[in-house]
């Protein structure tokens, strides 16, 4: 038995699945770490608080524009010249971009590169999960994937944490670039996809992402990836972004001050938690949709803990916010899933640009969000949002293929 541990050990801790996994951990602390040190940075610039919340959403747009426009890049890039090719490039780019960040003096340097660090880090997550998924076993794939996944959403816990210890908000971004051009010399020896390889041999149409709006079933299959997604980031961009308003006497009176660099340190312990969890689960059920029903659930039961907790002390609400997080754990299972429901000539296009689009879903859940507070108070209108946010989710997954066991090697007809 100790035998077949060590080599199941072995055959999981590949070079692809560690460096997969510390690139999107430097992915995460870089994309965690605007939304920490956007008012320290934007203040020691010179502006106001008022100006900084108003430029900070700027910003944040920005940067989600890079990461659209990234991901479709990335993703075409994959499927056409390899997976290798984006791990490489996406790195190299977000690093200066992040090392850049650490010397601006302006706003306009800021947005462009916001713009160039979303762009890059666009393509860092599915081209690994791709890798990783096209290199291991249908029995080992799940198990890599959980490691990427959970060493890469602990980042933002490394954000939070850095923020605190390094007085300078531009020594933090510095770090990050640091740490990805550290992390590139790891790549040098990893190995293009086998399944990427033989799929040079045939003559097939490779990445080419508008053909996943010309079939009706396709898209469908490409929207329900995005949709079953979608609680995560209302979680992080609405409910914990917003916390400390939402914690204010006019609303939930929390008991106690909420900070913001806290609220996603502990929201992202528990996502890195649930992915741990949410990932051994689809495992030991041998299914994806089951492991992902559960984490709808507990995420639903977070949503109500924390829309309860009028008068509660600042502890229950970080509690609330811990459960929240380990229920929207179940990130690195839907980019998994997404992954395996495409053929090798459009795997890297989907599971790159499936996150991001997730990502992007912010910007609809938010303008919902603001359309709703012109009819109720901020707490209702997250309320009712909540409600839909749970039940799209459910329903794609209901009409979703469990690829558990599916075989990858094959090409889609598109």
């Amino acid at each position: 038995m100790a035998e077949t541990s060590r080599v199941r050990l072995a055959a999981i801790f590949t070079p692809v699945v560690i460096v997969a996994a510390l690139g999107y951990f430097v992915d995460i602390y870089d994309l965690l770490l605007f939304s920490i040190v956007r008012i320290k940075s934007l203040t020691s610039l010179g502006y106001t608080k008022a100006e900084a919340d108003k430029y900070g959403l700027l910003l944040i747009n920005i940067q989600m524009i890079g990461m659209l426009v990234g991901g479709v890049f990335w993703g075409m890039l994959g499927d056409k010249r390899g997976r290798l090719s984006v791990l490489f490039g996406s790195i190299i780019l977000y690093s200066l971009a992040n090392i850049a960040n650490g010397f601006i003096t302006d706003l306009t340097q800021y947005e462009v590169l916001r713009f160039i660090a979303g762009f890059g880090l666009a393509g860092e997550l599915g081209a690994g999960i791709t890798l990783v998924s096209e290199s291991l076993s249908t029995e080992h794939r799940g198990y890599g994937t959980m490691i990427v996944g959970v060493v890469g959403v602990s980042g933002a816990v490394f954000a939070g944490v850095i923020s605190h210890v390094l007085d300078d908000w531009w020594y933090c971004y510095i770090l990050g670039g640091a740490l990805g051009l550290a992390l590139l010399l790891m790549r040098i020896g990893v190995y293009e996809s086998g399944l990427f390889k033989d799929m040079l041999e045939h003559k097939v149409d490779r990445g080419n992402f508008l053909k996943l709006f010309t079939r009706r079933d396709t898209f469908m299959k490409y929207l329900r990836c995005i949709l079953i997604g979608i609680p995560t980031w209302f979680a992080v961009g609405i409910l914990i972004t917003f916390s400390p308003t939402f914690a204010g006497r006019d609303l939930l009176d929390i008991q106690g001050t909420i900070d913001p660099g806290y609220a996603i340190m502990y929201t992202y312990a528990g996502i890195t938690a649930g992915n741990l969890l949410c990932s051994w689960m689809s495992q030991y059920m041998r299914s994806r949709r089951k492991a992902v029903l559960w984490f709808l659930i507990l995420t639903a039961i977070g949503f109500v803990m924390y829309f309860a907790a009028h008068g509660c002390s600042a502890a229950y609400f970080y509690i609330a916010m811990v459960v929240t997080g380990v229920g929207t754990g179940f990130w690195a299972v839907v980019i998994t899933n997404s992954a395996e429901q495409f053929g090798t000539n459009i795997r890297a296009t989907v599971a790159t640009t499936v996150p991001n689009l997730i990502r992007a879903s912010l910007t609809p859940i938010s303008l919902i969000y603001a359309w709703l507070y012109g009819y109720f108070n901020k707490l209702v209108s997250a309320e009712i949002l909540a409600v839909f946010i749970i039940l799209i989710p459910l329903v794609s997954l209901y009409y979703m293929e469990e690829t558990f066991t599916k075989d990858l090697n094959y090409l889609e007809e598109i």
